[in-house]
């Protein structure tokens, strides 16, 4: 029950990583905050916990107005806000020569620009509870991938920006923090699930041999968001299954 009395809020929170972290904090006991854009899949989640500790937001995260007034309306409802998850993502396959510059856009305006409208909407609040922020970045966004550029590009941004705010914030108390999850299923990544081909591939990289659950980033993003990682700032930590451990070169075994 390390979140018993906290509030926290989750974006993306209707499916995958950002469904099992919003299940995760209710488990320990805070008051959670689900925010999406479609709110059947919040709902659907927020059926499923306490009544009385849950909270559905329908919000756009790319639009800072909207994100201002979701964050304005918990604040209002339950006085704090003591965690902040970055979490709501979208995935673009492609070079940049395929990339339409709608898609580039629509990418980078969800998954960076919502980080930066999540924490500047929390952080004022965040700042009177010594409160914390926690990022979804990706491995994406510690190294390159084929055909991947504009999620690459916006994953990147979610790293860095973690590790500056992390230099601005921590003197006045907020810890700022970001998990970098490998392959994870999700709604996401079901279609790339399906395929048998892939599948192998990833778990021919993989060290512990299978993809990420949800539950798995979940686990790692309340840890940074706990007491327990209170001396843990600017950290972009991998929940890769160990593939960052690898240097690239095929298995010689």
């Amino acid at each position: 029950m390390r979140f018993e009395g906290k509030v926290v809020i989750v974006t993306g929170a209707g499916s995958g990583i950002g469904e099992g972290t919003a299940r995760r904090f209710s488990q320990e006991g805070a008051h959670v905050v689900l925010l999406g854009d479609h709110e059947r899949n919040i709902k659907r989640v927020a059926r499923e916990l306490p009544p009385e500790r849950t909270m559905t937001v329908v919000a756009d995260v790319s639009d800072w107005r909207a994100m201002e007034r979701a964050v304005t309306t918990v604040v209002k409802k339950w006085r704090y806000l003591h965690v902040m998850v970055n979490n709501a993502g979208i995935f673009e396959g492609s070079t940049v020569l395929k990339t339409k510059p709608e898609e580039w856009e629509r990418v980078i305006a969800t998954n960076a620009g919502g980080v930066f409208n999540g924490s500047r909407a929390a952080l004022p609040h965040l700042l009177k509870t010594r409160g914390c922020i926690v990022n979804t970045s990706s491995v994406s966004g510690l190294r390159g991938d084929w055909n991947m550029s504009a999620y690459n590009a916006s994953k990147g941004a979610v790293s860095n920006l973690t590790r500056a705010m992390a230099l601005d914030y921590g003197r006045r108390g907020v810890r700022v923090n970001a998990v970098a999850p490998s392959l994870t299923l999700s709604e996401m990544t079901k279609g790339a699930a399906k395929s048998k081909p892939l599948m192998e591939k990833f778990h021919e990289r993989m060290p512990l041999g299978r993809i990420a659950m949800p539950e798995d980033i979940a686990a790692v993003i309340a840890f940074l968001a706990s007491d327990d990682a209170r001396f843990v700032t600017g950290v972009i930590l991998p929940v890769d299954g160990g593939v960052s451990a690898s240097n690239g070169q095929p298995s010689m075994g």
